[in-house]
């Protein structure tokens, strides 16, 4: 007797909740990609007396909010969404402000970084309470990521109060 095959549904359909939960964590990806992408942007334009200190923390930052942006992807992706986060896609979704051309002072980098992250931060807790009535690991995830944007802003700030 030949066994059967076995099949499996691989990708669940999405009912309207998790389609809403999807949408959260596409507009999260697409706040951590740009903030990643305005991040390396200070990293590399940074310059005065804090150079290097400002220089290495934007990149450990940049390195934590792609592998918050992978984590999301990954969400997405198990509840049955298909995340998105090309660059045209961040370029027309993202609520954040580019940064000004050129050369920017160790100060004006942490606060235009800063400012963002702090934009970021708000946008994140709005999610995790959207989120909460349907999906607690969708919410868990977000309220993993805001302690540690919180963080991060705290940080910033810390900098920013200089002589």
């Amino acid at each position: 007797m030949a066994a059967s095959p076995i099949t499996h549904e691989f990708h669940l359909p999405l009912d309207s909740d998790d389609r809403a939960v999807a949408g959260e964590l596409q507009r999260m990806l697409v706040d951590l990609v740009d903030l990643a992408l305005i991040g390396k942007q200070a990293h590399w334009n940074v310059e005065g007396a804090h150079f290097r200190s400002v220089h290495l923390f934007l990149d450990e930052l940049v390195e934590s909010w792609l592998g918050f942006a992978d984590e999301v992807a990954e969400r997405a992706v198990a509840i049955g969404a298909a995340p998105d986060g090309q660059a045209v896609t961040v370029a027309g979704a993202s609520e954040l402000d580019p940064l000004p051309a050129g050369a920017l002072s160790d100060a004006a980098a942490i606060d235009a970084v800063g400012g963002r992250l702090a934009g970021v931060v708000l946008r994140t807790r709005a999610r995790i309470a959207r989120t909460s009535e349907y999906d607690p690991i969708s919410e868990d995830l977000l309220i993993t990521i805001a302690a540690a944007l919180e963080k991060q802003l705290w940080m910033l700030r810390a900098q920013s109060r200089r002589p």
